[in-house]
């Protein structure tokens, strides 16, 4: 419905400036201001103030003037507050929206048959996922979710690093040192368990002679070099660690939820030769140097340097980025990549040498986040490794499970859930809290996570946006046990007060907003949505009685709840957060 009512403005506002001889390129179609009752205004009286010889409030009202909403779909009229032209909805919009949202699917939008590959988290297999990095697969997750509600095919790419220095250096640590050596494992899992011969090697690398050190060097070289040569037996070595570790981490990773289409190695683009081929296509560039014994990029736009082939022979991580990104391009039809911010200058660097190399970089879009920190003494922090996601999810999940406990003792309803439903619930309020506060803030600001914001049940969180899914559950629950069933269509013109109206243009909006967040890579903006669906169902809650109200106004009210039920569990869904049953 949104989509349509935006669409007959657009074509509203075009036909009036047309009959006003005045230009139409930029409609200036937006929100209106909270206190109007429309759906959209143009604010493009402003821009036209100059063209027209009027002003702003003259221009709008000519352009309202103008239009007849009997001859746009879902238009129920026009009206003019200073320079807005303010477009309201027809009954048959809010009717529609109201039989739109009770679907499963509401928010999906239609197929854009658009390919996109996205690519997150990639971090390094060389341990267990930090606090620091968490922001990388929760945004990344949530934006593939997006694109995907947006009408996208989407597969989710983790590019995993196993044929850098540091792999080579988990290998060698691996084959050399006895686990009877080592420290116990922090948790029973792969990625705790193998992180520990990393470690030791760091302790060895500062402890050990020289001339130790140098043979360490050249047994790490030659697996480097064994990597480069597509030596099947080195391959092998490197594989058994950074599968192990990969295994583990991407429990964590689930845990998010995050989870992958493919897991694409390095050594993939060494293996078949694309590496090699790209390296020949490099050398050939007007900006090629060879200096410092090494083959690099002079590339006008930056102060240093590109290296793609070092004086040994062999590549560098970006080298095989450039061929990883090629099979992209080769197989997607765009390609959406989330990085730190550490990393803007090597992705920069990376779409400059894509394009000297023939390639359409508007294929490729980049979204950088900063980083996620945790207040002084916010939670236990284990000496020498720093926080572990899986130790913020397992405070959160403890720290929701005291608070459900609390409420539900606070209202005496200790026997209406049982023992797994407080688990169940401590689970999706308490992973929820952590991916829903990091989703929130616009990607390239810093967070400091703080536990009373994300766990407040009252504020705008993730547990205020679930504990309205599950009192819609509730109402619809207890409707059904009194023999009122849910009306698949109702008359519009029952729902006729300001919480009602407002609840209906709020869960109208969805589409659209998916719609806002795909095309700009922005998730946070679902997010923001979600509490501003909350407060207008708070609102009508707390003025719209429901199962107590007259026949025909309960059916309006029970659809109005179930539409509302839909499109906040929809729009959680894209954030990759639970919407809870009960609470």
């Amino acid at each position: 419905m949104y989509l349509s009512f935006r669409s007959a403005v657009a074509a509203a506002m075009g036909d009036a400036l047309a009959a006003l001889d005045l230009p139409a390129e930029d409609l200036g179609i937006e929100r209106p201001p909270e206190d109007v009752p429309a759906v959209l205004a143009s604010s493009v009286a402003y821009r036209l103030a100059g063209d027209a010889g009027a002003p702003p409030p003259e221009v709008a009202a000519d352009i309202a003037s103008e239009i007849d909403p009997d001859d746009y779909e879902y238009v129920g009229g026009v009206q003019t507050q200073g320079a807005y032209v303010n477009f309201l909805p027809s009954d048959r919009y809010f009717e529609g929206t109201l039989e739109a949202a009770q679907a499963d699917e509401y928010g999906t939008l239609d197929a854009t048959g658009d390919s996109v590959v996205v690519e997150h988290t990639s971090a390094n297999p060389t341990g267990p996922v930090h606090v620091g990095r968490a922001r990388n697969p929760i945004v990344g997750d949530a934006l593939a979710r997006v694109l995907e509600y947006a009408g996208n095919d989407v597969e989710v790419h983790y590019y995993v690093n196993d044929a850098g220095r540091q792999i080579a250096v988990f290998t060698w640590a691996y084959e050399t040192f006895d686990e009877s050596d080592l420290s116990e494992p922090e948790r029973d899992s792969p990625e705790y368990e193998m992180v520990r011969y990393y470690r030791e090697a760091n302790d060895y690398f500062e402890e050990a002679s020289e001339a130790d050190r140098e043979a360490a060097e050249d047994e790490i070289g030659a697996i480097l070099q064994g990597l480069e040569a597509g030596d099947e037996a080195t391959y092998e070595r490197v594989s058994e660690v950074v599968d192990t570790v990969l295994g583990g981490m991407t429990e964590t990773l689930e845990r998010l939820p995050a989870e992958f289409d493919e897991f694409v190695k390095e050594t993939r683009f060494m293996r078949d030769g694309s590496t090699d081929d790209v390296v020949d296509r490099l050398k050939e560039l007007d900006a090629a140097v060879f200096e410092e014994d090494a083959w690099q990029l002079d590339l006008p736009d930056f102060e240093k340097n590109l290296v793609f082939l070092r004086s040994d022979g062999t590549s560098l991580y970006t080298t095989r980025d450039l061929a990883h990104h090629e099979w992209k391009f080769d197989n997607f039809d765009r390609a959406v990549t989330v990085l730190g911010e550490d990393h803007k200058l090597q992705a920069d660097q990376l779409s400059s040498t894509l394009s000297l190399l023939g390639h359409d970089t508007d294929r490729l879009q980049q979204v950088f986040y900063s980083w996620v920190n945790l207040p002084e003494g916010g939670m236990s922090t284990r000496e020498g490794t720093g926080v572990d996601l899986d130790d913020l999810l397992d405070e959160a999940i403890d720290r929701a499970r005291e608070e459900v406990e609390d409420r539900l003792e606070d209202r005496q309803r200790s026997d209406d859930l049982d023992g797994a439903d407080v688990e169940r619930i401590a689970h999706q309020v308490g992973v929820g809290a952590v991916r829903y506060d990091v989703v929130a803030k616009q990607p390239t600001k810093g967070i400091t996570f703080e536990w009373d914001r994300a766990l407040d049940f009252e504020a705008q969180s993730a547990p205020y946006v679930q504990y309205v899914h599950a009192r819609c559950c509730g109402i619809i629950d207890e409707g059904k046990d009194a023999g009122y069933e849910v009306p698949e269509a109702v008359s519009a013109e029952t729902l006729t007060t300001d919480e009602e109206r407002d609840l209906l243009r709020e869960i109208a909006r969805f589409p659209g907003v998916i719609e806002q967040a795909a095309e700009e890579l922005r998730p946070h903006v679902v997010a923001t949505y979600t509490r501003d669906l909350a407060e207008a169902f708070n609102a009508f809650y707390r003025e719209c009685p429901v199962l107590d109200a007259d026949p025909e106004t309960r059916r309006a009210r029970l659809a109005l709840v179930a539409a509302a039920r839909t499109t906040v569990a929809n729009a959680l869904d894209a954030l990759g957060v639970e919407a809870p049953d009960s609470m």
